[in-house]
């Protein structure tokens, strides 16, 4: 009756299919089934284009990147009549109308499709069923790095790519162009590797609860930039050492001077050492860095100690030569550079030392050196700074010990030696 078609229009519970899915006959199928269910597996063809890179974490052990993943398949539940032919193009909106592949990425963290202005969604459907189903997508994924020869190490990444509920028996997942299907940006780079290869393969991966899946990889290879990690790390740990063997030229006598530069050397070290282990993973294996820096740190250490024994055979030595040349009254008669070797101070007569009750050693100088005759003092001291000044070097060197003249060849030979075969292992 009238009354009833009246209130069929007026039933906003039923809406009419848009003119697309009337084309497709979309409701006249069960989209909720693959195409050919119950036959053969449906084919599914994939193909790639890396847009970018975006980043690699160490410490994470991931990777993120931005890509144009495309399927392509055949649902002759789509086919259409077309006089010329033509292609439709669709968006977002009827992805979830029909069946499309459930693709997803093993290993990942975290994913997403982009959304600005609206979802980068295509759906292009051809007359004859055929089905281009396009999407831009950003993904996080693990990659599995070995750091053993870090940072003159090349890492090995893979994107992996299957289907979540299909396996071989109802999907099969094939690169489309075989080692075409991938491709790259040529704008592509990274701040700290060089991309060396991409490349595209497949297998299959077993699950005992679910069985075999179709798997693709997306393979490529990073070559870490050796540059920053010399300018940061190498480099000032070569300057470290360098800088401990300054010592072996001061006076064995300069105990402030010694000791505060081997100990500054040694705390820079370990500054260094704790900057590079900061942007690490806590990984239980020694990386190659880690080698060149704990040797490094163990050369300054040993100028450190090679000065605690130096100081301490010169201390022996002073005694020995005091007790030869003692008195009967028990009062030690020593020159001035001996004298400093005890007590620190810097004599400019020679001064006589009691080393049995051991007073302060600088007032009794000044005392004495201040009681004698200022005209009988004066002659004898302007000739000992003349010859000081035109003699500090031959001074020196008569005064340092056997072990620094050793230590100037050894270390850096040791050290040369080392560098050699550490760069021609690792590069």
């Amino acid at each position: 009756s009238k009354r009833e078609i009246k209130m069929r229009k007026l039933d906003s519970t039923k809406v009419r299919p848009l003119k697309s899915e009337q084309i497709l006959h979309i409701e006249d199928h069960d989209f909720a089934l693959r195409p050919g269910f119950g036959g053969s597996p449906i084919p599914v063809g994939i193909d790639v284009q890396v847009e970018s890179i975006d980043s690699i974490s160490e410490v994470d052990m991931d990777f993120t990147m931005t890509l144009y993943l495309r399927h392509y398949w055949k649902d002759e539940r789509l086919s259409f009549r077309s006089n010329k032919n033509k292609s439709m193009t669709f968006d977002g909106r009827l992805i979830k109308k029909i069946w499309v592949p459930d693709v997803f990425f093993v290993h990942s963290k975290r994913s997403f499709i982009h959304d600005t202005t609206v979802e980068n969604i295509m759906l292009r459907v051809y007359p004859d069923g055929n089905v281009l189903f396009s999407l831009r997508i950003t993904v996080s994924a693990m990659c599995f790095m070995d750091f053993s020869r870090f940072p003159l190490d090349t890492q090995n990444c893979s994107l992996e790519l299957e289907s979540y509920a299909y396996n071989e028996d109802d999907l099969m997942l094939y690169w489309k162009h075989g080692n075409k299907s991938l491709s790259t940006d040529e704008h592509i780079s990274l701040s700290q590797f060089f991309i060396e290869e991409f490349s595209a393969s497949s297998g299959l991966a077993f699950y005992s609860s679910t069985g075999w899946y179709n798997r693709l990889f997306i393979n490529f290879a990073l070559r870490r930039h050796i540059f920053f990690f010399v300018l940061q790390s190498y480099f000032p740990a070569m300057l470290m050492v360098m800088l401990s063997w300054v010592s072996f030229w001061i006076d064995r006598r300069a105990v402030p001077a010694r000791v505060s530069l081997g100990i500054t050397t040694v705390l820079t070290m370990s500054t260094i050492m704790t900057g590079v282990s900061a942007s690490m993973p806590q990984v239980s294996y020694i990386k190659a860095v880690d080698v060149y820096l704990w040797i490094s740190f163990l050369f300054v250490f040993l100028s450190v100690i090679e000065y605690a024994a130096v100081n301490y055979l010169t201390t022996i030595e002073e005694r020995k030569q005091l007790k030869k040349r003692g008195k009967a009254s028990g009062m030690y008669s020593i020159d001035a550079v001996q004298a400093m070797a005890f007590d620190g101070c810097f004599h400019d007569t020679d001064v006589d030392m009691d080393l049995s009750p051991f007073p302060d050693p600088c007032e009794e100088s000044e005392t004495r050196a201040s009681d004698t005759n200022i005209s009988n003092v004066d002659t004898p001291r302007l000739k000992r700074k003349r010859s000081l000044k035109g003699n500090v070097g031959r001074i020196i060197l008569q005064n340092n010990h056997v072990i620094d003249t050793y230590s100037r060849i050894i270390f850096p030979s040791v050290y040369i030696v080392f560098n050699f075969f550490y760069w021609g292992l690792y590069i």
